[in-house]
């Protein structure tokens, strides 16, 4: 069975914008689902989560769990999983302590620099690419999943 998948090309020229087109995604999304996100230092992935972070509902502070590896919000629409995978080389699905504890089926699942054993996570939803185009500008291409 092959599963196919809509792609979507958007340039953003600030921050708001960026923020703005993670609302309009985040719009779409259902509670476990499962978005990834790509892209270089600095790219925009923090601030996308923040715009939808907002649209389900979650007023508060978004940051970069970096250190953390991962936060969990509460919003309207539920839960919210933000993870960062940067500071972690390997990580496999099976590894029930790290994903399977925040991606539930329960929960909007993002997460920044995933592994490619995400590829294969059952609820992945969309695989988002960022690319830094200098200033404020931002090249984001958003890979949606059949569900």
């Amino acid at each position: 069975m092959t599963t196919s998948a809509t792609t979507e090309r958007h340039t953003t020229r600030s921050a708001q914008e960026t923020a703005d087109l993670g609302a309009k995604m985040a719009a779409q999304l259902e509670p476990g689902d499962v978005v990834a996100l790509r892209g270089e230092l600095g790219g925009g992935k923090t601030v996308f989560v923040r715009g939808a972070a907002n649209e389900l509902g979650y007023a508060g502070r978004v940051t970069s769990p970096t250190f953390a590896i991962g936060n969990v919000y509460e919003g309207s629409r539920g839960e919210i999983a933000h993870l960062d995978l940067y500071r972690l080389a390997e990580i496999s699905l099976t590894d029930e302590a790290v994903l399977d504890d925040f991606l539930t089926e329960q929960r909007f699942g993002f997460v920044e620099w995933p592994h490619d054993d995400l590829a294969g996570h059952a609820r992945l939803r969309a695989v988002i690419s960022f690319e830094h185009l200098g200033d404020d500008r931002r090249a984001i291409e958003i890979v949606w999943s059949e569900r």
